[in-house]
């Protein structure tokens, strides 16, 4: 299959440290290409890939204190994308909804999947106005708020089975927290179980423009506390090491949390998580191989214990057989299949979504997009 991979341009593919949606399209991308597919990446041009990379702009747009608008740069990426279509059996975008009303037209060409939370009640009549789209969930869970979305499958992110493996761990006595700092990821909650059973902290995260005034008021006073250890924003190399040496990885969001990648990181590690009853961790999670699932932080205080002691080698098998990319490549590409089996069929033959010269306006496709 020839197919077209369209990522975020914030992050390159994949990116420098913190980035889960541009992760896992690298992940996939990757994968299919070793899979024996023709696959073309329009990414940020600082983007490493196995596929065909078709840079839309020089660098990640997050690097580029120049960008003060990113939206004029995704316009220029989708109407290139655009003008090459037919060259595709599938276009898989990675960039929530902006390219429905261009891409319509060829709705049954196109897969969408949801990296975001979908509990914002403006996403109700969007997918309405658009239910020709078809939609990838990441859970089970993310698909609760919307329930008559196009939804075509739910498939759980994988990672490359040998990307993170144990390290003879655990090698150290903490626990870790792993990810972005945010009111909805809770590391106060992270902070308080640790400290009540005196085990050290260490986080590594990110800390985005808009969540600095939290961070500031909330968390960095949390931080001169015995025990707690601020790392920052670290590379996959460091990641490795990070996880596998931590006794366990606390998760506790408070929030409807589309999917969790730290989870399988940790996983693939051989580390069990301690994760809060929220969004997909009970799809992810499961409860007492993988970890341990609690609702509250007197539970998790309790529970920490024995989550420490869940075997780790059944953490990491359970990971190889739920969370590689292998699996994960292979579920879209079913996907894709039952796409172009679908647009082969006579109510579903259109034309092609680019056929005007360049520098024109196709009037067709604007009337295409509002009807």
């Amino acid at each position: 299959m020839k197919i077209a991979q369209i990522a975020p341009l914030m992050e390159s593919v994949p990116p420098r440290l913190y980035g889960g949606t541009e992760r896992i399209v690298s992940y996939l991308s990757d994968e299919l290409v070793a899979l024996g597919h023709d696959v073309t990446l329009f990414a940020s041009g600082d983007s490493i890939t196995a596929a065909e990379l078709v840079p839309c702009v020089p660098h990640a747009l997050r690097l580029d204190v120049n960008v003060r608008d990113t939206i004029p740069y995704y316009m220029l990426m989708l109407d290139r994308v655009r003008r090459i279509a037919s060259e595709f059996d599938v276009l898989h975008f990675h960039i929530d909804q902006f390219h429905f009303p261009l891409f319509r037209p060829i709705a049954t060409r196109t897969i969408t999947t949801l990296h975001g939370r979908q509990d914002l009640p403006d996403l109700l009549p969007l997918y309405l106005g658009f239910d020709d789209m078809p939609l990838i969930s990441i859970s089970n869970d993310q698909r609760r708020p919307v329930p008559r979305a196009n939804f075509a499958a739910t498939i759980y992110h994988g990672i490359p089975i040998n990307l993170h493996r144990p390290v003879a761990g655990p090698g150290g006595d903490y626990v870790a927290f792993l990810g972005r700092i945010s009111p909805e990821k809770r590391p106060d909650r992270a902070i308080r179980i640790a400290r009540a059973l005196g085990i050290t902290l260490k986080i590594a995260a990110k800390v985005d423009r808009t969540d600095e005034a939290y961070f500031r008021s909330q968390i960095e006073p949390l931080l001169h506390q015995p025990g707690v250890e601020f790392i920052g924003e670290i590379n996959e190399q460091r990641k490795t090491r990070f996880l596998s040496d931590a006794r366990a990885l606390i998760f506790p969001i408070d929030w409807p949390e589309p999917f969790g990648l730290s989870m399988i990181e940790a996983m693939a590690c051989g580390t069990p998580v301690l994760a809060f009853r929220r969004g997909s961790a009970p799809e992810i999670i499961d409860n007492g191989v993988t970890g341990i699932m609690v609702d509250t932080v007197d539970e998790a205080i309790a529970a920490l214990p024995q989550v420490m002691a869940l075997d780790r080698k059944k953490v990491r098998q359970r990971f190889e057989q739920r969370f590689t990319a292998t699996r994960m490549a292979e579920d879209y590409i079913a996907v894709y299949r039952s796409l172009i089996d679908a647009s082969h069929t006579p109510d579903n033959i259109r034309g092609d979504v680019a056929p005007h010269p360049v520098g024109g306006l196709d009037t067709n496709i604007l009337r295409s997009s509002l009807v």
